[in-house]
Protein backbone atom coordinates (compact mmCIF):
# COMPACT_ATOMS: atom_id res chain seq x y z
CA UNK A 1 0.00 0.00 0.00
CA UNK A 2 2.73 2.32 0.77
CA UNK A 3 4.15 1.79 -2.53
CA UNK A 4 0.89 2.58 -4.08
CA UNK A 5 0.77 5.66 -2.10
CA UNK A 6 4.03 7.20 -3.26
CA UNK A 7 3.11 6.34 -6.77
CA UNK A 8 -0.02 8.39 -5.90
CA UNK A 9 1.91 10.96 -4.90
CA UNK A 10 4.22 11.15 -7.74
CA UNK A 11 1.59 11.42 -10.26
CA UNK A 12 2.17 7.48 -11.39
CA UNK A 13 -0.30 5.44 -12.53
CA UNK A 14 -0.23 1.93 -11.70
CA UNK A 15 -0.79 -1.38 -13.98
CA UNK A 16 -1.67 -3.46 -11.06
CA UNK A 17 -4.61 -2.31 -8.63
CA UNK A 18 -4.66 -5.12 -6.54
CA UNK A 19 -3.89 -9.26 -5.67
CA UNK A 20 -3.90 -11.19 -8.84
CA UNK A 21 -4.54 -8.12 -11.43
CA UNK A 22 -1.20 -9.32 -12.81
CA UNK A 23 -2.90 -12.13 -14.23
CA UNK A 24 -4.97 -10.29 -15.98
CA UNK A 25 -2.40 -7.79 -17.88
CA UNK A 26 0.49 -11.00 -18.08
CA UNK A 27 -1.03 -10.94 -22.33
CA UNK A 28 -0.47 -7.49 -22.42
CA UNK A 29 2.41 -7.01 -20.71
CA UNK A 30 4.43 -9.40 -22.79
CA UNK A 31 3.21 -8.02 -26.35
CA UNK A 32 4.10 -4.36 -25.20
CA UNK A 33 7.40 -5.42 -23.96
CA UNK A 34 7.82 -7.34 -27.39
CA UNK A 35 6.76 -4.07 -28.81
CA UNK A 36 9.10 -2.01 -27.20
CA UNK A 37 12.25 -4.90 -27.08
CA UNK A 38 11.63 -5.23 -30.82
CA UNK A 39 10.57 -1.93 -31.97
CA UNK A 40 10.52 1.04 -30.44
CA UNK A 41 13.73 0.07 -28.78
CA UNK A 42 15.69 0.27 -32.08
CA UNK A 43 14.73 3.58 -33.90
CA UNK A 44 12.86 6.75 -33.55
CA UNK A 45 10.85 8.51 -36.10
CA UNK A 46 9.98 12.16 -37.26
CA UNK A 47 5.98 12.19 -36.87
CA UNK A 48 3.49 10.88 -34.77
CA UNK A 49 2.44 9.10 -38.10
CA UNK A 50 5.49 6.94 -39.00
CA UNK A 51 5.10 6.02 -35.71
CA UNK A 52 1.69 5.08 -35.60
CA UNK A 53 2.42 3.17 -39.55
CA UNK A 54 5.35 1.35 -37.90
CA UNK A 55 3.30 0.18 -35.25
CA UNK A 56 1.18 -1.17 -37.38
CA UNK A 57 3.41 -2.91 -39.50
CA UNK A 58 4.78 -4.27 -36.63
CA UNK A 59 1.23 -5.66 -35.49
CA UNK A 60 0.03 -6.71 -39.02
CA UNK A 61 2.73 -7.41 -40.58
CA UNK A 62 4.60 -9.15 -38.33
CA UNK A 63 3.27 -10.37 -35.04
CA UNK A 64 0.19 -11.61 -36.44
CA UNK A 65 1.36 -12.80 -39.30
CA UNK A 66 4.77 -15.00 -38.96
CA UNK A 67 5.97 -14.36 -35.42
CA UNK A 68 5.55 -18.02 -33.82
CA UNK A 69 3.86 -17.78 -30.00
CA UNK A 70 4.67 -20.25 -27.68
CA UNK A 71 1.43 -20.23 -26.02
CA UNK A 72 -0.52 -21.63 -29.31
CA UNK A 73 2.28 -24.53 -30.34
CA UNK A 74 4.87 -22.50 -31.87
CA UNK A 75 2.68 -21.00 -34.37
CA UNK A 76 1.42 -17.48 -35.73
CA UNK A 77 -1.75 -16.31 -34.39
CA UNK A 78 -3.26 -16.25 -38.12
CA UNK A 79 -2.33 -19.47 -38.40
CA UNK A 80 -3.61 -20.37 -35.49
CA UNK A 81 -6.68 -19.62 -36.66
CA UNK A 82 -7.00 -20.68 -39.85
CA UNK A 83 -6.62 -24.52 -38.07
CA UNK A 84 -9.25 -23.25 -35.42
CA UNK A 85 -11.45 -22.59 -38.74
CA UNK A 86 -10.61 -25.78 -40.23
CA UNK A 87 -11.41 -27.70 -37.27
CA UNK A 88 -14.62 -26.11 -36.93
CA UNK A 89 -15.62 -26.26 -40.58
CA UNK A 90 -18.47 -28.64 -41.34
Amino acid sequence: MAFTQRCEQAGVVSSMGSTGDCYDNALAESFFATLECELIGRRSWRTHSEARLAIFEFIEGWYNSRRRHSSIGGISPMAFEALQELEHAP
